[in-house]
């Protein structure tokens, strides 16, 4: 399969404005995420796709490939879909520009389960060991295939007897598409659960599609806010 990553790279942020720009110890946040998704040597075209000038001039001087997009998309896939229009591709990885510490082994995990012709979308996780309560992390439950059965904000599921040994699972921001499947979800229309939890990945439960996740020991440190900038500075290197 050629296989290739794609970051959404949106400046707008409603929780921090700018995020991906952000300085983390004297790099932009987005020039992190790039470098290392180049570094997993795993694809054979990484594309930034942003509607920023200011994102675009960010990494110019790594030589990034960056394509333009519109500002109106409704989610990171819907700007990779428009991004990806013209270019020739079998899978498709969708790397959130907020995820600086992103590495090979996980990004290799993912790619490794479309050896099953059957699996058309997947995307990554890990057992939740903080902030449980915190509605930036995602959760997610799953079939005893570990196909995704629900996402949420909230914790799930509910530990009913409060017997300390339910375990959770954070949703890890990073999907691979078939280039079938992408097309085909950008047509889908917005769902009621993914509007009420602004979730993406919902859109396709909802419509009947299955996500295959992949269990990883990459924990993530997605930048929704400033305090997970702060965080992100502490836990460098």
């Amino acid at each position: 399969m050629k296989t290739i990553a794609v970051i959404p790279a949106r400046y707008e942020s409603t929780r921090f404005p700018g995020k991906l720009l952000a300085n983390l110890k004297g790099k932009p946040v987005i020039q992190y995420t790039y470098e290392n998704v180049k570094k997993s040597g795993l694809f054979e075209d990484i594309i930034i796709a942003t509607d920023d000038e200011r994102i675009r001039k960010a990494v110019g001087s790594s030589k990034a490939k960056v394509i333009m997009t519109r500002n109106d998309h409704k989610s990171g896939t819907d700007r990779i879909s428009e991004a990806c229009s013209n270019l020739d591709f079998d899978l498709v990885v969708n790397v959130q520009g907020d995820e600086p510490f992103i590495d090979r082994d996980p990004l290799s995990k993912l790619i490794e389960v479309f050896s099953d012709p059957e699996i058309e979308v997947a995307s990554l996780m890990s057992v939740l060991n903080r902030d449980h309560e915190n509605p930036n992390i995602v959760k997610v439950v799953c079939d005893k295939d570990n196909f995704a059965l629900y996402f949420s904000r909230s914790l799930i599921p509910y530990d009913r007897d409060k017997t300390g040994k339910a375990i959770f699972h954070q949703h890890i921001g990073v999907y691979a598409f078939r280039r079938k499947m992408l097309f085909e979800f950008v047509k889908l229309p917005l769902g009621y659960l993914e509007r009420v939890e602004k979730l993406e990945q919902l859109r396709l439960l909802e419509n009947g599609f299955r996500i295959k996740m992949v269990e990883t020991n990459y924990h993530g440190t997605g930048i929704d806010t400033p305090e997970d900038l702060a965080r992100a500075e502490r836990e460098f290197g």
